[in-house]
């Protein structure tokens, strides 16, 4: 049987590689693939635990005989529930950064970028956008930052090329951006809430790597740019009676949506609560000055109009199904050994931690980044020190790998295939003009990060 659940993880990893090709939903696939891969193994759960859980069972037993009820009782309670755990945990948060970022939106705080980046000087343009997208995607989801940054880019220029050109680079900032911060990326995410990483050390880390991979190609592309850009009429969108908010207001939202987001790693080190509390203490707040900021329109019984992308509700959606059905679907096939039993094959045959971030980066160039990456995670419990200790060499790379792979396809990244699609975007047209920047960029960042670590 374990043969049987290893083949439709990989099964589902395929299509979840192939997924432009086959047009099924990779959400669909990971959840499928999971629940699948939890009934066969509840079938044959008495062998399992008694192969896997053995002394853990016979004290669950405590002296009665064991039988296949038991055994699915033992499994749901003790085996699959922390996997639901560290999914839920994932998912809330990504739920309530989505909604902050929901109601920023609705109050217009994010109005004033549009005229801000605007500018007819193409290199400058090129920076703003990219900085000010490495910057957001740091502290927020960064399905919500490319969708909105792409928002702003496409209602400033005006030619499909220029679109392409700089929504690619726009994509690689966010990328990098996420990767920063425990919070910016699912990935770094799910290594903080399994206690592998720190925030502050985490970051530290990935500081200089992070930003090299951003600067290179962009200042590489900044040199091949025109002296000036045509771009289109840019004025403040007119929100009608959605929102009555001065702009004091708008700045006192902001200042409580992305500085709560910032506090939430103390708020973790502090409480040591799970980081998703942090994230709906902030919503929360946010939620409270959102009512009485707009009271004089509720009190009209005129609610706040959803007029913010539909596209960011229905990507954030289907990312959280995807989070949830990739760690149940991986956490089934490790639970029967199989993933002990690679990692002592790799140890073998590699022998280090580097060669297997390597393998990191080309996998995750044409599969998902996430599931790459947290398929490599779940090769190693997090130890007390060296190579898998908290903070060790090998999570980082394991997480920057998988964002580098990420960017060179952009096919390995949800935000890659959201901004294909945004742009109208073949993949023949990225790997021409931006797989080589991103290639050569990820690979230097990478190898710089290797040798400080």
């Amino acid at each position: 049987m374990t043969y049987i659940i290893v083949a439709i993880l990989i099964i589902s990893l395929l299509l979840i590689a192939t997924e432009r090709q086959t047009n099924i939903n990779k959400a669909a696939v990971a959840v499928f693939a999971c629940t699948l891969g939890w009934v066969l193994y509840v079938c044959f759960g008495s062998d399992f635990v008694a192969s896997q859980h053995s002394e853990e069972y016979l004290s669950f037993l405590d002296g009665v005989k064991p039988n296949s009820t038991a055994a699915k009782i033992y499994i749901a309670e003790n085996v699959l529930f922390p996997y639901i755990g560290h999914a839920a945990e994932i998912a809330l948060f990504l739920v309530a950064t989505m909604s902050i970022v929901n109601i920023l939106y609705h109050n217009g705080c994010f109005d004033f970028l549009t005229l801000w980046i605007r500018t007819r000087n193409s290199r400058i343009l090129l920076w703003k956008l990219t900085a000010l997208s490495f910057l957001m995607s740091a502290n927020l989801d960064n399905i919500s930052t490319i969708i909105i940054m792409l928002t702003v880019t496409n209602s400033i220029l005006t030619r499909t090329k220029d679109r392409m050109l700089y929504g690619s680079l726009v994509m690689i900032a966010v990328s990098f951006g996420g990767a920063l911060t425990v919070i910016g990326d699912p990935i770094g995410l799910a290594l903080w809430n399994k206690g592998a990483i720190t925030a502050s050390d985490y970051t530290l880390s990935m500081a200089i790597p992070c930003f090299m991979a951003w600067i290179l190609p962009t200042a590489y592309m900044t040199m091949r740019l025109p002296d000036t850009i045509s771009i289109e009429h840019v004025s403040m969108p007119y929100r009608g009676n959605d929102t009555a908010l001065n702009l004091w207001q708008r700045l006192v939202m902001f200042l409580v949506g992305i500085g709560g987001l910032w506090f939430i790693p103390t708020f973790h080190s502090i409480t040591k609560l799970p980081p998703f509390l942090g994230a709906l203490c902030v919503l929360s707040l946010l939620w409270i000055v959102n009512e009485v900021f707009n009271r004089k329109i509720y009190k009209m019984e005129r609610g706040i109009r959803s007029d913010i992308p539909q596209l960011i509700q229905y990507n954030t959606i289907q990312k959280i199904l995807y989070i949830i059905g990739v760690i149940l679907a991986i956490g089934v096939v490790t639970e029967t050994g199989a993933m002990a039993w690679l990692s002592r094959q790799l140890s073998g045959c590699i022998g280090n931690v580097w060669g297997i971030g390597m393998i990191t980066v080309a996998i995750s160039s044409v599969l998902d980044n996430f599931a790459s990456c947290m398929t490599m995670v779940s090769l190693h419990d997090v130890t007390a020190d060296g190579y898998y200790g908290i903070g060790g060499a090998y999570w980082k790379m394991l997480s920057f790998g998988a964002t580098v792979g990420g960017s060179i396809l952009c096919i390995g990244s949800i935000a890659g295939i959201t901004m294909m699609h945004m742009q109208g975007m073949s993949l023949k047209w990225y790997i021409r003009h931006v797989t080589p920047l991103t290639l050569t960029s990820g690979i230097i960042a990478f190898v710089f990060l290797c040798v400080s670590l």
